[in-house]
């Protein structure tokens, strides 16, 4: 294991201030990533700056209707939050889709937009990798591509993003909050991760002396009809095959806005907001569904192992709508797909 110091952080201003100094540096709150990362030799920090006495654990209404949720709030007091359960439960679903509750007591809000790739290669130092050693090669492209993505794809990357409760957040168009030495700014949720490009190293666009604050919800119609559907290998425990967040404002059975993000396909959550045009004055219908999921896999493409997934999505995003639509969300505790 890399040698490295470690440091406790005593406020925001202090947090931007040590990882402005020491560019090597990264912050450390539940772990659950980051920890496996080092033990493998992937990330080798000098110093680990401890930021879990930061006081950025609370989820409080803001003054125009938003829900802002603190950085170190745990996933697992997230999930079942009242004004979660109540106002966005398809967040709720994502996050217990996620994971176990172990992980998920420990993990944070902030821990889990920074989580890297669970790509084999990416953890195998032995092979060639764009995102642990730039210019390296991807041995993914020509090998073990099952998990892979099929969307935003570059010839340096195929890796996907592994959360889940980042896919619900795209599709409730959430805000990031980071504050670093120019102060603070607001990304919005679609900006902030990266699709691989030249760069695949580099996942997100929060800059380097920054640190995530808080992720703020804007008001949501979507309470009602909804849904988060997770497609994996086996029931529990397991990253996503494919992922589905959908939530659809209906009135008198015509779509008046739709939101669709997916997971386990790309290496951001992703969203395409011409599909969702689409369905807005469509009728909720299969037929709707069905070509919304065209429009959405028009420029899919397999690497081999993974071309299954592109039907695979083009099913999963119709189920999931119908499943909105009918208000009857993919249950988190019994994970069988009906």
């Amino acid at each position: 294991m890399n040698n490295f110091e470690f440091s406790r952080a005593s406020d925001v201003a202090d947090a931007v201030r040590q990882i402005a100094e020491e560019p090597g540096a990264t912050f450390v709150a539940g772990g659950t990533n980051l920890i496996d990362l080092i033990k493998e030799g992937v990330t080798k920090p000098s110093r680990l700056i401890d930021i879990t006495r930061l006081e950025l654990n609370r989820i409080e209404q803001t003054s125009d209707g938003a829900l802002r949720i603190g950085a170190l709030v745990a996933n697992s007091d997230l999930a079942y939050h009242p004004e979660i359960e109540a106002r966005f439960p398809l967040l709720a679903g994502a996050i217990l889709a996620g994971a176990s509750p172990q992980l998920r007591n420990m993990a944070t809000t902030g821990g889990n937009l920074l989580q890297r790739t669970r790509c084999f290669y990416f953890y195998d130092t032995t092979t060639a990798c764009n995102k642990r050693d730039p210019g390296s090669g991807c041995s993914a492209i020509d090998g073990l591509n099952r998990m892979h993505a099929i969307l935003g794809t570059s010839k340096h990357c195929i890796a996907t993003h592994p959360s889940d409760m980042c896919v619900a957040l795209a599709a409730l168009d959430a805000r990031v909050l980071a504050t670093g030495r120019n102060g603070e700014r607001r990304i919005a949720f679609g900006e902030f991760h990266r699709l691989p490009g030249d760069t695949p190293h580099i996942d997100t666009n929060l800059n380097t002396d920054e640190i995530i604050t808080a992720i703020e919800l804007p008001p949501s119609r979507f309470a009602k009809n909804y849904s988060y559907l997770k497609i994996r290998d086996r029931l529990s425990y397991a990253f996503a095959l494919l992922s589905v967040a959908a939530a659809l404002e209906i009135e008198s059975g015509v779509i008046k806005e739709a939101r669709i993000a997916l997971g386990g396909v790309a290496h951001k959550p992703w969203r395409d907001r011409g599909a969702e045009e689409e369905l807005s004055g469509a009728a909720a219908t299969r037929d709707a569904f069905a070509r919304a999921a065209d429009m959405i896999l028009s420029d899919a493409r397999g690497s081999g192992q993974n071309d299954f997934k592109i039907e695979l999505a083009r099913r999963g995003i119709v189920r999931a709508l119908t499943q909105a639509a009918n208000g009857t969300p993919q249950s988190q505790s019994d994970k069988r797909i009906r």
